[in-house]
Formats: structure tokens, C-alpha cells, sequence
């Protein structure tokens, strides 16, 4: 209802719903990814209350980070099947209840299934795929640079929040640094609901640059499970060079990233004298310059040969 009000009143200003689309999934993907990321900068405040090993905490956001990655085939799958604000909705919910347990948790076993399973599963529903599927949906033109921007909401929501939560942990304790990341995830889940929308033909438009003079049909959600759809999906990309390309470059890049540095740059950086919430600003100083040139990214893929580009990168 909100959505079909608001559509009329901006388009008489020049201004396509598809942006507002843009606007509400960047929210998602930063508070989603901030939920996550803040899990790193509590890692040895966790460890001090807890006596847990290293080991236990990082395995648990191993699995996370595990779960994030594996999910994006299915997550493609549910959206198509599903839709856009369903989808999100569930996944926010996931994100929401994970961390919201884990401040009862007192066994490492809790603390794999919370911070492991539940916002593993949940974040990776709002990951990249969810950006690719709004730009491929809402944009014929710029997709480029609307992907670069969800894309950069995503890698710099991992680190925007670390130095809010690093202080927060150090002088409130570890679960009051995960509720801005909460609060955030549950007022993005809201706006979706109210104002997202699946497709353009809902609210009588085509895609941004699309100028056919007849609206375009909303496609039929694809028959059959989803995860077999998924499944499909994947056996179909495994037969091209391309795809595991691809998959290599990002493997190695979410490894180093997500998996190494995310997770144990504050430990590190404590080891060696210096104050976590000092080394949680460093971390999220690379947020900022992630952002900067993930953006551009977008840009220069409107206008560039992608192959080209990412061997530069």
C-alpha cells in the first residue's frame, strides 16, 4: 500500500522506485553485514567472560563464515521462488534471533549453533546475490554502479560498526555491543516489508532505462523446489571455465578478508600492545577505502570489459 502511494509521488519528481529499491536493500546489507562483522571485535571479550579456547570461538565463526558463502546458490533460488521482501524478512529474523540467544548462551555448543548456524545462514540470504537480484530486476541501465554500491554495503557493513562495538564491549560488556547491529537489522527488515517491492510490474513500471512503451510482465516464480533449483543451478555453472574462475578469485579474496583478517586482526593487533577499540578503527579505516572502490568498481563495469578489470584488481 505504502510502496503504491509513494511510486506516483516520486516519479512526478523524476525519480524511479527502483532507487528507493536501492536505498532499502543498502540498509539491509549494512545492517546484515554488521550483525556479522561485530562478531569479530567480540571475540576476546567473549573469551575473558567465558574461559572458552580461541579455537572454539573461531571455529564457530568459521562455520559462519562458511554457512554465509554456501548459502548464496539457495538464497538465489528462495528469492526468485519466494520474492524479495519475504526473503529478507527471514533472513533478518534468522540474523535477529542468532545473536539475541547467544546472550544466553553458556556452552561452546550454543555458541556454534547462534553465531554459527543461525547468522551464518541468515546473512548469507542478504549477501551478494540479493544486490545482483535487485540491479538485474529494477535496472536495464546502471546496474554496474548499482550493484557496486549494494556490493560495498555489504563488504563495508562488516567493518562500519567494529569501533561503535569494540567500545561498547569494553566498557558495557559484549552483548550490549550487538544491539546497534540488531536495532539496525530490525528497522531494515521493517522498511522492507513496508515499502520493498519484487518487481517493477507490481507498481505498474518497467526497469530504470527500460523504454518500452508496454509494461514489462512480471515473471512467473520458477516451478519446483528450491533447492533443487539451486542444485540445477549449480551443476549447469560447474561446466564452465568462467564459473570457477570465479569462484577461485572470490575464495581467495573471502578467505583472506572475511575469514582471516575480519575475524583475527583485533586479537592480533592486542597481542601485540595495542587497544581493541584503536585496532577496531584501523579495521573499519579499510571499510571505508572498500567502499570507495567498490563504488567505483560499479562505475567503471557501465563502461569497461569486467575480464579486464578484475585482472587489474
Amino acid at each position: 500500500m505504502l510502496a503504491n502511494q509513494l511510486a506516483p509521488a516520486l516519479a512526478r519528481r523524476g525519480i524511479h522506485y527502483g532507487w528507493v529499491m536501492v536505498a532499502l536493500t543498502f540498509l539491509v546489507s549494512l545492517a546484515s553485514a554488521g550483525a556479522m562483522g561485530i562478531l569479530g571485535a567480540l571475540l576476546l571479550p567473549l573469551q575473558r567472560e567465558t574461559g572458552w579456547e580461541t579455537a572454539a570461538i573461531s571455529g564457530a565463526l568459521a562455520l559462519r563464515l562458511l554457512l554465509f558463502g554456501l548459502m548464496a546458490p539457495f538464497a538465489a533460488a528462495l528469492l526468485q521462488r519466494y520474492g524479495l521482501r519475504r526473503t529478507i524478512v527471514v533472513a533478518l529474523s534468522l540474523v535477529l534471533v542468532g545473536c539475541l540467544l547467544s546472550m544466553r548462551m553458556t556452552v561452546p555448543w550454543q555458541l556454534w549453533l547462534t553465531w554459527g548456524v543461525l547468522t551464518g545462514l541468515g546473512t548469507g540470504m542478504t549477501a551478494l546475490v540479493l544486490g545482483a537480484t535487485v540491479a538485474n530486476r529494477w535496472f536495464v541501465q546502471r546496474r554496474g554502479l548499482v550493484l557496486g554500491m549494494l556490493t560495498a554495503a555489504n563488504a563495508t557493513g562488516q567493518l562500519a560498526f567494529l569501533p561503535l562495538a569494540a567500545w561498547l564491549a569494553q566498557h558495557e560488556g559484549w552483548r550490549a555491543a550487538m544491539l546497534p547491529g540488531l536495532g539496525a537489522c530490525l528497522l531494515a527488515g521493517l522498511l522492507m516489508w513496508l515499502f520493498g517491492r519484487d518487481h517493477p510490474a507490481e507498481l505498474g513500471l518497467n526497469a530504470y532505462g527500460d523504454t518500452a512503451a508496454t509494461i514489462a510482465p512480471r515473471p512467473a516464480a520458477p516451478a519446483g523446489n528450491a533447492v533443487r533449483n539451486a542444485f540445477a543451478a549449480l551443476a549447469e555453472s560447474a561446466r564452465s571455465r568462467v564459473f570457477w574462475i570465479l569462484f577461485a578469485t572470490f575464495l581467495i579474496c573471502g578467505l583472506s578478508t572475511n575469514g582471516l583478517i575480519q575475524t583475527h586482526f583485533i586479537p592480533l593487533c592486542s597481542d601485540f600492545g595495542m587497544a581493541e577499540v584503536e585496532a577496531a578503527s584501523v579495521l573499519a579505516m579499510m571499510g571505508i577505502f572498500d567502499f570507495v572502490g567498490t563504488i567505483a568498481s560499479g562505475w567503471l563495469s557501465d563502461r569497461y570489459d569486467n575480464r579486464r578489470l578484475l585482472f587489474w584488481y
